[in-house]
This record gives C-alpha cells, structure tokens and sequence, in this order.
C-alpha cells in the first residue's frame, strides 16, 4: 500500500530530523563537552563563564550578564518557539520531527505485525486490513525484529547522546576498536538496557505521560480553543458503522498514541498531529460522496467543530450512542 502524500512528508520531516539528531554533536552545532567544560553552539564555543567567576577573571556582574545572555535567554527563547507553534497547531515537533516518536511509529508497525496490536498493553487486537482494504497479515515470527530493532535504536540513541556530553570522534572510534573508557561504556550499556526496555514497554505511554516537552506543548495546544485540531463530523457517526468492513473504525486502529480521534479536544490532550486518522478516514472514504468524516480544522472553524461536537456527543450519550 503507498501511503498519501501527507504521510510520505512527514516520514520524509521525520528521517531528515533524525540525521541531524545523530549528526549535530559530530558538527558542533550543539552539544556539552565534559572534558572541556563548556559547550558548542553553530561550531562555536558557548561560554556561560562559571569558571571564570570562581577563577576571579571576571567580576559577579559580567556573570550574571552571561548567565541571562548565553543560558536563561537561548532556553526561554527555545521553549517560546515551541509553545508558540504547540498553541497555534498542536504537538507538529513530536508527531513531524521528534526522534523518539519515528522510534514509537516503527516498533508499533513491527509490533502491529507479530500480536495484532500496536502496543502489549492494547486490550484488543486492530483489524488486519490496511485503511485502504489490503491485508495486513500477523505473524509471531516478527518478534525476530521487534526486539533486535528496539535494542538497536536503544544503542544508538546511547551513542548519539553519549556524543552530546563527549567529543563525538573519541565516541565513535571508541566503539570501533572497542576501546571506550569505563564511564563511556557504563553509560552506553545502562542507556541501552533503559531505552530498550522504554522502547518494547513505554514507548507511547511515555510521550503521553513523562515528555515534558510533549506535556508543555499539549497545555498550550488545549489552552486555545481556535488551535488546529482534527474535527469530526459527527452527525455523519453512523458512516463510521462500515469503516473496514465493520472491523473497524480506521483511525482508531492506526493512531499511535492509542487515541480515539472521533472524540471531544480535551480527550485528544496527547495527540501528536500527526494526521494518520485523516489519512486512514481519507483512504477509507474516496468513493464516499460525502468525502470522509476527519478533516484538519483551526481558528474559528475549530471553535464551532467542538461547540458542534460537544453538544452532539451530549446527546448521542443521553441516547446511548458511542462513536
């Protein structure tokens, strides 16, 4: 099956963030040497000048000028660009960009594959069709790939951060000849076995409760009631009675985050835009006349599709219906 085009681009954001997750160390274009005690920033050195103040090369007043200049302004400047997208069009870092969440989609799909579900904790098995009617086949021999690639990203991850703390060519020729110092090799096999265990056990349960990254950019998204959201319409509800030949609905079963995308904003908090329920509705729905029943909506748009929602959720509960 090919993906739609939506989804193609965010693979292609995804692999693109990934590489220069892996490469900015290697660049200098950020990381912390804890040989040198300092740290790199575009290639050059980033001084917040703590040394300097207790070695007596510069006075109290100089420091608190760098400290506000080069670590307290960088940060909150960093956290204001993300909340500010996050309050306009939700959490675009995690599902678009962020390393760990492409490690969640890829180790999901395997795991899809060898149980039946994307996450061990799943209560029910997804439908074994693609959005689009092909099969989707299961097969227990797939665990022969989840756990050797959740160990090798575990590993790499362990590298990579390894190489934000330590200069990146001592890392990497270390691990080539095997010749890694105790602390190096301490902290690549204790990330790995965490990671590991985080990436066959935690992996969305993470980005939902633990990332505060994720967390800060979902109380900005739900704070602002005209941001981007997937809208429903739910009056079309008994449209979805077919979805995958009665199997289904499509997007419940292919989001990763194991979110229910036909629901209220307040119960979508963690979801990651990553638009997989769109495509899967879109798919499912293009000989549908009436087109398919998710679509991305925002600004005032967004404020009526959950005045509508809510309400008609009210009522569809008053009558004992569930989407």
């Amino acid at each position: 099956m090919s993906k739609p085009a939506l989804q193609r681009q965010r693979v292609f954001a995804q692999i693109a963030f990934f590489i220069l997750f892996a490469l900015t160390p290697v660049f200098d274009l950020f990381r912390y040497d804890l040989t040198e005690r300092h740290a790199y920033f575009l290639t050059f050195q980033w001084h917040i000048g703590i040394d300097d103040l207790i070695a007596g090369r510069i006075d109290a007043g100089t420091a608190a000028v760098n400290l506000i200049l080069f670590l307290f302004l960088p940060v909150l400047g960093t956290l204001a660009l993300i909340i500010g997208v996050a309050w306009k069009w939700g959490r675009l870092y995690c599902g678009w960009l962020c390393p760990h969440f492409s490690v969640v989609e890829t180790i999901n799909r395997l795991m899809l594959q060898a149980t039946g579900k994307h996450s061990l904790w799943d209560r029910k098995n997804t439908p074994p069709w693609e959005p689009d009617g092909s099969p989707m086949p299961r097969d227990r021999r797939y665990w022969l790939l989840v756990v050797p690639v959740a160990i090798a990203f575990a590993f790499s991850w362990a590298a990579v951060g390894l190489t934000y703390l330590m200069p990146p060519f001592g890392v990497y020729h270390g691990l080539l000849t095997f010749t890694l110092s105790r602390n190096e090799a301490l902290f690549i096999t204790a990330a790995t076995t965490v990671l590991t265990l985080e990436f066959l056990f935690a992996r969305h349960l993470f980005c939902r409760y633990a990332c505060a990254i994720g967390l800060f950019q979902s109380f900005a998204w739900i704070a602002n009631r005209k941001a981007m959201v997937v809208g429903f319409e739910r009056p079309r509800l008994t449209d979805c009675a077919d979805c995958l030949g009665g199997h289904g609905p499509a997007c419940d079963a292919v989001c990763p985050m194991r979110l229910k995308p036909r629901n209220v904003k307040r119960w979508m908090f963690a979801c990651t835009q990553c638009g997989q329920c769109v495509s899967a509705c879109g798919t499912v729905n293009r000989q549908r006349p009436d087109g398919p029943l998710l679509r991305w909506v925002s600004d005032e748009e967004a404020k009526r599709n959950e005045a509508r929602f809510s309400a008609q959720s009210q009522t569809d509960e008053d009558a004992g219906v569930r989407p």
